[in-house]
C-alpha cells in the first residue's frame, strides 16, 4: 500500500512540475503573440490635436506633447468609420433614411429655367433714310407701343432734295411719265406712303420733317438711339418684343440628355402671385452642348396673353419621361444627402444599429425631383444621413477621418527621416466653389455678424451677443440664393443656410451664456463650411479647443491669428490653437 502511495506522489509531482515548466512557456509565448498582434493595430494619438495618427510612440509634431496609445480597431471600427454620441446627433438633428430603388423616377425630372422673350416674335425698327433725329417720342425702355403709332420724326437732307425732285417731276407729269413715276417709287423706297406723296404733290410744299411709325404692336425691349442722334438708311432705332407669348428655357445636363425628345410633356410651375402650374410641351431641343456649363437648353413656348410671366423670372419644370425597365432599377437618393467637391460626390453611410458612419464616394446620374440616380457607391437597404450632412462630415475631419474634403483621412507619420505630418483641415483650403463676387459680398457680412457674436462670448457679455443674434438672423434672410447658378453651390448652401438659420434663431432667443455658447458650437460649424466653400475674400483663422464640449473640442473662426476662446472667456481665454488658414 505504502508503495503505491509512492508511486502516486511521484506522478502528481511529475505533472505539477511539467505544467510549471512547459504552461508558463506557452502562456507566455501567447500572451506574446498576443503583444504582437496589439501592438501591429496600434496607433499613436495627440490628446489635443485628434487628428495626428502615428504608427508609434513620440511627440506631437503641433504641440510637442507625448502622444497617447490608442487601438485603431479595438472598438471593431475600421480606420475610416468614426463614431458620434446620442447627445451630439440630437443637436445637430441628424436624420436618415434608407436607400430604395426606382422611386426618384415617380416625379418627373426636375429643372431649372427662366423666362426669356420670344425671340421669334421680335421686331426691330429701323430707319429708312438717313438724317437727324428732331423728336423721339419714345422715352423709355418697357413702354407699349401699337401699330402705326408715331415714334419720331427725322430731318433727312436727302428726302428733302428728293421732294424737290417729285414736284419738278409733277410738272412734267404729262410730257415724261416715266421720269414722274420713278420719283414716286423712290420716295416709296423711302416707307412713304401713298397718301404721303400725294401730300406733297397736293400742296406744292417741301416738308422738312418727316414721321417715322411703328410697323408692329409690343414692349420695346431696347431703345437703341436717343434724340438729336444722326442715323443712317437702315439703322435701327428700337427694339420691339411681343410679349403675348413667351419661352421657358431650361438647363437640361449632359446626364439628363437622353430623357428629354422634342414632344416631352412638361409642367412648369411659377413664382407668380398665386403660383400657376402651366402644361405645355417642348418645342425645342438645342443640338450643340454648351462646352462651359456642359448643358443644352430645351424650350417650350407659353401664351402670356394677360402678361403674368416676366422675361427673368426664375421657373422650374417637372419634365414627364419615360424611364426603361433596367434605367428603372436604379437606385435612388435625396439631394439633402450628397455633398459635392471638385468632382467628387459623397455620402455618409450609417450602421443599422450603431451610431457609427463612414464616408461614401458615389457616382451620380440624373437630378429626377427631388433625388439623384446613384450609377455606383452604395446598395440597396443602406442607411445614409439625408440631414445634418456637414455636422456629420465636421466630426469626420475633428476625428482625421475621410471626408469630403480630405478622402485619405489623416495622413501618418512613418518615422523616417524628412517625413512630416499633415494637418488633414489644410486641405481645406484647396477646395472651393466658383461663385459670384456678389454673393461672396453677402456671405461676407453675414461672417462679420458671427464674429461679433464670438468677441461678445469672449467677453461674456451674453445680453450683447443676444442683441447680435437676432442681426445674425435678419442678414442671413437678406442672403440672395439665386446668385448662386449652378447646382453643387446651391445644393451646398441650402444644406449649410439650414443648419445656420436654425442655430442663429435659437441663439435669439435666449440670453443664458451657457446655451449662447452651446449653439454657437453648431453655428461654427455651418460658418466654417460656408466660408472653406464659398470664400470671402479675406483671410480667416479656424481655431479649436480641445476641451470645449465636455472635452470633445470645438471649433470657431476669427479674423485675428490670436487665440481668444468663446467657449471658455476669461476663465480660459487662450486655451486652443489655429487649425488651419481659409484664404
Amino acid at each position: 500500500m505504502k508503495k503505491y502511495i509512492i508511486y502516486i506522489g511521484i506522478l502528481v509531482a511529475g505533472l505539477l512540475l511539467g505544467w510549471i515548466l512547459f504552461g508558463t512557456v506557452s502562456t507566455n509565448e501567447t500572451i506574446h503573440k498576443h503583444e504582437e498582434e496589439n501592438t501591429k493595430n496600434q496607433l499613436w494619438t495627440c490628446s489635443m490635436h485628434p487628428h495626428i495618427l502615428k504608427p508609434e510612440a513620440g511627440k506631437c509634431p503641433i504641440c510637442a506633447m507625448e502622444l497617447i496609445a490608442i487601438d485603431a480597431r479595438a472598438d471593431g471600427l475600421t480606420i475610416g468609420q468614426f463614431t458620434m454620441s446620442e447627445n451630439a446627433m440630437a443637436l445637430a438633428n441628424i436624420e436618415t433614411t434608407v436607400v430604395g430603388v426606382g422611386s426618384a423616377h415617380q416625379n418627373g425630372i426636375k429643372l431649372s429655367g427662366k423666362i426669356v422673350q420670344n425671340e421669334e416674335a421680335n421686331a426691330v425698327q429701323v430707319s429708312y433714310f438717313s438724317g437727324r433725329i428732331e423728336r423721339l417720342n419714345v422715352n423709355f425702355e418697357g413702354e407699349q407701343i401699337r401699330k402705326g403709332q408715331l415714334l419720331a420724326t427725322i430731318y433727312s437732307p436727302e428726302l428733302f432734295a428728293a421732294q424737290q425732285e417729285l414736284l419738278t417731276a409733277v410738272s412734267l407729269k404729262e410730257s415724261q411719265p416715266s421720269l414722274y413715276n420713278a420719283v414716286r417709287n423712290k420716295l416709296k423706297l423711302w416707307k412713304l406712303s401713298d397718301n404721303q406723296i400725294n401730300q406733297i404733290e397736293s400742296s406744292g410744299k417741301v416738308k422738312e420733317n418727316f414721321p417715322v411709325y411703328a410697323t408692329v404692336s409690343g414692349t420695346v425691349s431696347q431703345k437703341l438711339v436717343d434724340q438729336g442722334e444722326t442715323v443712317k438708311q437702315g439703322q435701327p432705332l428700337l427694339k420691339i418684343a411681343n410679349l403675348n407669348t413667351v419661352w421657358a428655357e431650361f438647363d437640361v445636363y449632359e446626364n439628363q440628355i437622353s430623357h428629354v425628345k422634342k414632344g416631352n410633356s412638361i409642367h412648369i410651375n411659377t413664382n407668380t402671385n398665386p403660383p400657376k402650374i402651366i402644361r405645355s410641351k417642348i418645342s425645342f431641343v438645342d443640338p450643340v452642348l454648351n462646352n462651359t456649363t456642359r448643358t443644352i437648353t430645351v424650350r417650350s413656348v407659353l401664351n402670356n396673353s394677360n402678361g403674368s410671366l416676366k422675361p427673368g423670372m426664375f421657373v422650374q419644370g417637372i419634365l414627364e419621361s419615360k424611364i426603361s425597365a433596367s434605367e428603372s432599377n436604379l437606385l435612388s437618393i435625396p439631394k439633402t444627402a450628397i455633398l459635392w467637391t471638385g468632382k467628387r460626390s459623397v455620402v455618409y453611410v450609417k450602421s443599422q444599429d450603431k451610431p457609427v458612419f463612414e464616408m461614401r464616394e458615389v457616382t451620380l446620374g440624373s437630378v429626377i425631383g427631388k433625388n439623384y440616380e446613384v450609377l455606383d457607391g452604395l446598395n440597396s437597404n443602406e442607411q445614409i444621413v439625408v440631414n445634418g450632412t456637414f455636422t456629420v462630415d465636421a466630426a469626420a475631419q475633428l476625428q482625421g477621418k475621410k471626408s469630403m474634403m480630405n478622402k485619405e483621412g489623416a495622413e501618418t507619420m512613418t518615422g523616417h527621416e524628412g517625413h512630416t505630418e499633415v494637418n488633414s483641415s489644410s486641405k481645406l483650403n484647396n477646395k472651393r466653389l466658383e461663385v459670384s463676387v456678389q454673393f461672396q459680398g453677402q456671405l461676407k457680412d453675414l461672417v462679420d455678424d458671427y464674429i461679433s457674436l464670438k468677441n461678445a462670448l469672449v467677453l461674456g457679455e451674453n445680453n450683447n451677443a443676444h442683441r447680435i443674434s437676432k442681426e445674425l438672423v435678419v442678414t442671413l434672410a437678406d442672403v440672395n440664393m439665386k446668385l448662386l447658378t449652378d447646382a453643387q453651390s446651391h445644393t451646398a448652401w441650402m444644406e449649410i443656410e439650414k443648419l445656420l438659420n436654425k442655430e442663429s434663431l435659437a441663439l435669439s432667443k435666449t440670453t443664458k451664456i451657457d446655451k449662447q455658447r452651446a449653439h454657437f458650437l453648431n453655428l461654427s460649424i455651418a460658418m466654417t463650411k460656408a466660408v472653406q466653400h464659398f470664400g470671402i475674400n479675406q483671410k480667416v483663422y479656424q481655431q479649436f479647443c480641445p476641451m470645449a464640449d465636455d472635452d470633445k473640442g470645438a471649433s470657431w473662426l476669427s479674423f485675428e491669428s490670436e487665440i481668444k476662446n468663446p467657449y471658455f472667456g476669461k476663465v480660459m481665454l487662450n486655451c486652443g490653437n489655429t487649425v488651419s488658414e481659409i484664404n
